[in-house]
């Protein structure tokens, strides 16, 4: 069974998707209220239990991240997707808060350096936004690129964790839009 909810947030609504089986819960997805893949969650969750079990552990600490208080998360995962694109996700999470990466950094930390363009890929399907924080990763230029959520909300999420932390350096301001 699939369980969601939706949240209202700084980045907009989210609606995280929680599968539950007889011995354990697991995140699937957080997707915005306007992605194409919401379709397909929707139609596989048939029901909706906003405080229940692992659904309002993640609601909870999704609300402490917003609120600056929170910046590891520690919610079971279980995101669908390729050996390659797992891989991509997991080192995904290593890049810590408030700093970014670039797709050519996160290739080598898989021991893909020549895989740049399909790790971009792989971020662009990462169903657990935020918690996999795929809007850590920058053009080796230092632009902001592809987010599911749009750039408007990757530049929040990047100053936010700034201002939490107050780490200088690249700041969002300095990255360009493309």
């Amino acid at each position: 069974m699939i369980s969601f909810t939706t949240m209202e947030t700084p980045v907009g609504t989210l609606i995280p998707y929680v599968r539950i089986t007889p011995s354990d819960e697991q995140l699937i997805a957080i997707l915005w209220n306007n992605e194409p893949r919401r379709r397909e969650l929707l139609s596989a969750a048939p029901s909706m239990h906003p405080t229940a079990g692992l659904l309002g552990l993640v609601i909870d600490q999704l609300r402490a991240y917003f609120l600056g208080e929170m910046q590891e998360f520690t919610v079971p995962l279980a995101p669908a997707g390729t050996e390659f694109q797992r891989a991509a996700w997991m080192a995904l999470r290593k890049i810590p808060y408030g700093q970014t990466s670039t797709y050519a950094s996160q290739a080598e930390r898989i021991g893909r350096p020549t895989a740049v363009r399909a790790v971009g890929a792989a971020n662009g399907r990462n169903p657990i936004p935020i918690i996999v924080p795929c809007h850590r990763v920058i053009g080796s230029n230092g632009a902001l690129t592809g987010f599911a959520g749009g750039l408007d909300n990757k530049r929040w999420l990047l100053d936010h964790e700034r201002r939490v932390t107050g780490l200088t350096g690249h700041q969002p301001d300095d990255l360009q839009l493309f």
